[in-house]
């Protein structure tokens, strides 16, 4: 009989995510004398049960013996449900090291994450950030990572990243006989160079008072809703938001890179998301898509808008179920999904941007264009939007066709930079005021707070008094009016609320008055 002098239980560090952060999985490898066998517990999903061809095959392929005996692989803890492709580097480290060729336990001092292919490369896999996170906390070496998510990892300082390519590369490594540098990058420098975007304000050519309700929203973070005929420039004015937004501190720059590494969709030459995100589903979007969900749960597109902008372009043509399961995320600012083996938890605090045509053909109100739809059409159009949703947008305003010779007119507006200035001020304002609350923007002031930060004089009084009168104002309007009126105080460097500002925010509830 066949003597064995190394472990035949090998215990490897490996990770898991949930939600957009990592916790330590360890993978346990036991080889015992019996039948061949490979058998896989600790609640792994089909791809985790599925690695055991994939490890055969890698280990033949590279030049290894793969043991003729019975396997157990345990992914502890064994009450999460483990997903993904990433155990397949550490399992296969377990078997060989049992087998006797790794000869130190040097792996220990490593967290190992990676897919392998048939031929014993190794390939990629999401969420190498939040193993990175993790390794640090845990206070151990480093991590090996595939060559392809090495840059990602990297970002993560005061740990070692080692990228490898294949799997012989992992065992010469553990061994003594290669030598793998860590990867060691000027984050400060990365984050510099990524802090740059596409467009600018100043490309923008007339619709004056959509620009300025933009930068008042971005001053409070308050969310905005703009209507207007198809060609008026909507879809331009909101990609321009992100650019007059605060930029991004390094820490939510993480987070948001965090989050496009979860979802597998970070740019393998982008180790950094450093420009506040912008996205825009399309309107057959599904909730799940939206939101956050599926089988295996992934962060949805209000997630991938964290610390930037949701556009929500043709905002009636998006199914209803779609537009409620909104709420909750405007309100909380996260998304929770749960599923019978897993609760994950995703942030999604972002600025809500929408845009509509005024009616189905586009051309209600229009002075240039007749309307061809008849009012109970219109009636239909607009009310697809509920009350509910309507009543956590602060800001409506109107986006008119563009005339002429503000399009082809030589002054350009104002640059993003000198814009973003003020809106910087303004925030500033609103951080002082919030000091030692939860609430970070004028937006997010609740009914204790707009009572003791929005007292306004007795014209002000009158000019809302008569805006509710006249126009038909809802309650809601009342608490959205004074909210807006304090931002635009703040951008101003006021200390007080005056009737000027009652008087804009006014204007900012369009869709209030011409609702049919």
């Amino acid at each position: 009989m066949r003597v064995r002098n190394y472990p035949l239980i090998v215990k490897v560090i490996s990770s898991a995510v949930i939600g957009i952060d990592s916790y330590p999985v360890d993978v346990e490898v036991d080889i015992s004398a019996g039948l061949p066998q490979f058998s896989t517990v600790g609640l792994p999903d089909v791809a985790v049960r599925e690695s055991k061809d994939r490890i055969k095959a890698a280990i033949k392929n590279s030049g290894y013996r793969f043991p003729r005996n019975h396997i157990t692989v345990n992914l502890a803890p064994a009450d999460i449900k483990k997903e993904g492709t990433g155990f397949d580097l550490p399992i296969a480290v377990g078997i060989l090291t049992a087998e006797g060729v790794i000869k130190s336990e040097f792996f220990k001092d490593y967290i190992l994450t990676g897919e392998l292919s048939l031929d014993g490369r190794v390939k990629g896999v999401q969420g190498v950030i939040s193993a990175a996170f993790q390794a640090k906390e845990m206070g151990i070496k480093g991590i090996i990572v595939p060559a392809e998510n090495a840059l990602e990892a990297a970002m993560v300082e005061a740990i070692a990243v080692i990228p490898v390519n294949t799997l012989p590369d992992v065992v010469e490594f553990f061994n003594g006989t290669k030598e793998i540098e860590p990867l060691k990058l000027d984050i400060a420098e990365i984050f510099k160079r990524s802090l740059c975007y596409p467009f600018d304000f100043s490309e923008i050519r007339g619709q004056d008072q959509a620009k300025r309700a933009l930068e008042v929203a971005a001053g409070g973070g308050h969310n905005i809703i703009m209507v207007g005929p198809p060609g008026s420039g909507k879809t331009m004015l909101a990609q321009r938001l992100s650019t007059i937004l605060p930029g991004l501190s390094f820490e939510e720059a993480i987070e948001t890179t965090k989050i496009f590494s979860v979802a597998g969709l970070l740019d393998k030459k982008e180790t950094l998301l450093g420009t506040r995100p912008f996205r825009a589903p399309h309107h057959t979007i599904s909730d799940a898509g939206l939101v956050g969900g599926g089988h295996v749960p992934k962060p949805g597109e209000i997630s991938l808008a964290h610390h930037g902008v949701l556009f929500l372009d043709e905002l009636p043509e998006f199914k209803k179920n779609v537009l409620e399961a909104l709420r909750q995320p405007l309100e909380n600012g996260y998304v929770t999904i749960t599923r019978s083996s897993v609760t994950a938890t995703y942030p999604a605090r972002f600025m809500l941007v929408a845009a509509m045509n005024p009616c189905p053909c586009g051309y209600y109100g229009d002075p240039h264009k007749d309307c061809r739809c008849s009012p109970q059409q219109i009636h239909q159009y607009q009310a697809r939007i509920s009350g509910p949703l309507l009543d956590r947008i602060d800001i409506h305003i109107e986006v008119p066709s563009i005339r002429y010779k503000d399009l082809v007119g030589k002054d350009a507006g104002e640059s993003s930079e000198i814009i973003e200035e003020r809106i910087v001020r303004a925030r500033a304002r609103q951080k002082k005021r919030f000091d030692g609350h939860d609430t970070l923007l004028n937006a997010g002031m609740s009914d204790k707070q707009i009572k003791e930060c929005c007292i306004i004089d007795e014209d002000s009084r009158k000019l809302i008094e008569m805006a509710i009168d006249k126009l038909g104002f809802s309650a809601r309007a009342y608490t959205r009016i004074l909210k807006v009126a304090r931002t635009i105080a703040d951008l101003e460097e006021e200390k007080d609320i005056r009737s000027c500002h009652i008087a804009e925010a006014i204007q900012y509830r369009n869709l209030d008055r011409r609702m049919i």
